[in-house]
């Protein structure tokens, strides 16, 4: 068959035809689509605690619980920010039927989320997670936990380090030091009151602190004020014999020597006189020049250091433009030169690749932010413990083995040397502290050379989160002629250990569970649970970077995206 030159058929197309009926959203969602879940969940919730937040009176506000649907859905959709997500509302028809037509302003969501959202956002997670747990998809029995870091919404090259303000307020408050010295070397009245000896207010040796600083700035204000006063002498009225006294300070050289004429003294007298008042005026502008520098340099920046020292809190650092963020070195470096950038540590825990707690650290290590991070998700969890925590060995502490022990909670978690120990070539050190054999009745511990370690003190340590910890300390009594010292030890001294048999415990009971069958699947289990939801949230989702600026405000934005991950997974399920 000839097929002929046909000329092509369109489909109808024409603009502003007139809709009998209007159009119904409804029709055009499909029934198993994403932004029904999320609307189904929302629903079964309780809100009241979000209702809560509105106060009473006044003109009418959209519906917090289409705000939170709108919320949500954004977070779904890789949509983060607030124009974006009002753009969504005009344009998207998931958006549309979601908040049924309703179009909020970006100004709007973005309240919404900063401020209603940000106090409640525990609450809303916590609803979320009931839903999980009414239908069975998590358990709360088997915790993996892991930490990430998320960079800041802050400038890079804008950063203040505790170690330079430290050094910075020392320098300043050592000039003050000096400059007060000179002040008061210059001023008579001061050493004739006080002597040799240092300012009360200063304590001998203690620095000043600008409170301090500013009440002897305005102390010696007062002085200057009242230097005139005392210091000028006065000339006697005519006829009367001077005051007793006022002329001391010239001494024998105000007498009338022999040979010399009554006016050539008074001369001589005058021009005493005008040397005196010109040392006055020398030593009133030495003091005001050291007034001066005092309030308008050396004040204002020990005030700079120390409100720079109360930001920072005991951190390393922070952010000039986020004072909550802190430097810390990120994974995601594409130059891969250990560049430090403003972030923040996000520890969460999982349970079927489903987020079943959340918390934002400011500290860069995971060790220290286990404890803070099971307490705060305890109250996400309805106060429930899980039975068992798995984490990898950046947790297997002998202070987050104590807490696990304490509150009951099986501790599936590594040690720093766990993974050398299992390896099938693994041979053990012999000079290291755990293979030396210990002598209970000595208390001692035997080198492979033969010479005892004897016992010489106990160190006490204390963590940041006021966990306290002993070590032993034993040392050998000569090891100059050992043969076997520099594989030993490369110290120039003896050898010495440290030990604490409270963590070899700990250890122990660590390495059985881990090597046990259970332990054995829940360490498999891990690597492929918590990373995926970190994997799905920064690398599918492009979410490498928070939009909001604060440590209240990033933790709500975490939380929408873990609920939003916990809804997006449930509709697929």
């Amino acid at each position: 068959m000839i097929k002929k030159n046909l000329r092509p058929v369109f489909k109808e197309y024409t603009m502003g035809q007139i809709v009998l009926l209007p159009m119904d959203l409804e029709e055009e969602i499909e029934p198993d689509h994403l932004v029904r879940v999320v609307n189904a969940a929302i629903e079964k919730m309780d809100l009241s605690v979000v209702y809560e937040q509105y106060k009473g009176g006044g003109t009418s506000s959209y519906h917090p619980k289409m705000l939170l649907k709108v919320l949500i859905y954004a977070y779904t959709q890789q949509i983060y920010s607030s124009r974006k997500i009002a753009k969504a509302l005009r344009e998207n028809i998931y958006f549309m039927w979601l908040s049924g037509n309703s179009r909020p302003d970006f100004h709007t969501i973005n309240r919404f989320r900063g401020v209603v959202v940000k106090r409640t956002i525990g609450e809303i997670f916590a609803a979320v997670l009931t839903i999980l747990v009414d239908g069975g998809y998590v358990k709360l029995e088997n915790y993996f936990v892991d930490g990430t870091k998320v960079e800041a919404n802050a400038s890079k090259y804008s950063f203040v380090w505790s170690k330079n303000t430290k050094r910075y307020k020392e320098q300043v408050q050592a000039k003050v030091t000096e400059l007060l010295e000179t002040i008061e070397q210059v001023n008579a009245a001061e050493d004739a009151e006080y002597g040799g000896n240092d300012l009360p207010e200063r304590g001998g040796k203690n620095p000043l602190d600008s409170a301090q600083l500013e009440a002897k700035i305005n102390e010696l204000n007062e002085r200057l004020r009242q230097l005139p006063e005392t210091e000028e002498i006065k000339e006697a009225p005519d006829g009367e014999e001077p005051p007793k006294g006022a002329n001391e300070a010239n001494g024998a050289e105000n007498e009338l020597k022999p040979n010399e004429t009554a006016p050539r003294q008074a001369a001589k007298g005058k021009k005493k006189d005008d040397k005196r008042k010109q040392r006055h005026k020398s030593k009133a502008q030495q003091l005001a020049q050291g007034i001066q520098q005092l309030a308008k340099d050396y004040l204002p920046r020990l005030k700079k250091y120390e409100a720079q020292e109360v930001i920072l809190a005991g951190r390393n650092s922070y952010a000039k433009t986020d004072h909550d963020a802190t430097f810390m070195r990120m994974k995601e470096d594409h130059m891969r030169n250990g560049q430090l950038k403003a972030g923040y540590n996000i520890q969460m825990g999982t349970e079927e690749q489903y987020v079943v707690g959340f918390s934002v650290h400011q500290r860069p290590g995971d060790p220290g932010c286990l404890i803070p991070h099971l307490k705060e998700t305890q109250q996400q969890r309805s106060g429930r413990h899980p039975k068992r925590a798995i984490a990898d060995s950046a947790y297997g502490s002998e202070e987050n083995y104590a807490y696990l022990e304490q509150e009951n909670i099986q501790a599936f978690v590594k040690y720093n040397t766990f993974h050398q120990e299992t390896k099938p070539r693994h041979k053990p050190n012999p000079f290291a502290a755990e293979q030396m054999p210990y002598d209970e009745v000595l208390d001692t511990f035997t080198c492979p050379n033969g010479q005892s370690l004897r016992y010489k003190t106990t160190q006490r340590h204390r963590s940041d989160n006021g966990y306290q910890s002993t070590r032993r300390v034993y040392q050998c009594d000569d090891c100059s002629q050992c043969p076997l010292k520099e594989k030993c030890s490369k110290a120039k001294g003896n050898r010495t250990i440290q030990v604490s048999f409270c963590l070899w415990k700990m250890r122990a009971n660590a390495r059985n569970l881990l090597l046990s069958e259970q332990g054995t699947s829940l360490r498999k289990q891990r690597s492929i649970d918590v990373e995926t939801v970190f994997g799905r949230i920064k690398q599918d989702w492009g979410f490498r970077r928070f939009f909001l600026r604060g440590l209240e405000k990033v933790k709500t934005e975490w939380g929408l995206l873990c609920i939003a991950h916990n809804l997006a997974k449930l509709a697929v399920v």
